[in-house]
């Protein structure tokens, strides 16, 4: 996958691009991003797309989730979180559902993952969990609560670990109950 700046600067030109294009070597994913025909597809295709027509965005909140497999069900757009002054994508590609940060919380937290030979930033699982409950109107509390249980039952992150991250990013008193309440049952 690569986007179409990419390929001009390996020396391959836009001609050469619209040859591929009509031979069908090539499939135009989104605007200005594409992919050889036969390129072995990931589960996690979107992500990795979704992060190369957004380069600046971070995958957050559900999708996060999903690919940490702390939700059951892949959500049906990308949450991607950008600056607040940085430009909305286009609605063309995988359907994205954007949230806005400060450039502060934007870049804390973030870990890169590799999907499809791209580097994919994604928010930790501390700090997706906290965004859930920051956020819980748009995802729910019931997917946030279930999350954290989840996160506790596979062992992915500590009460200890969620519990400092909530401090820092503010949440603490919306997740303190949920996670005093699973940390002791569990």
């Amino acid at each position: 996958m690569m986007r179409i700046r990419e390929l001009e600067a390996e020396g391959i030109a836009a001609t050469t691009i619209a040859r591929l294009l009509s031979d069908e070597t090539v499939m135009r994913l989104s605007r200005g991003l594409y992919q050889l025909v036969d390129a072995d597809i990931d589960a996690n295709h979107d992500l990795a797309e979704a992060s190369k027509r957004v380069p600046k965005g971070v995958i957050c909140l559900t999708s996060a989730l999903a690919f940490h497999e702390l939700a059951d069900q892949m959500p049906r757009k990308v949450w991607m979180a950008i600056g607040h002054k940085d430009w909305t994508p286009a609605d063309h590609g995988p359907r994205l559902k954007v949230v806005r940060m400060s450039d502060s919380l934007l870049r804390s937290d973030v870990e890169t993952h590799m999907i499809e030979n791209i580097g994919v930033p994604m928010f930790t699982i501390p700090r997706t969990l906290v965004d859930c409950f920051r956020h819980r109107k748009s995802v729910g509390i019931n997917v946030a609560v279930e999350a954290l249980r989840e996160t506790l039952r596979q062992r992915k992150a500590t009460p200890a670990v969620i519990a400092e991250c909530a401090r820092k990013r503010g949440a603490w008193s919306v997740m303190a109950p949920y996670l005093e309440t699973l940390a002791l049952n569990g």
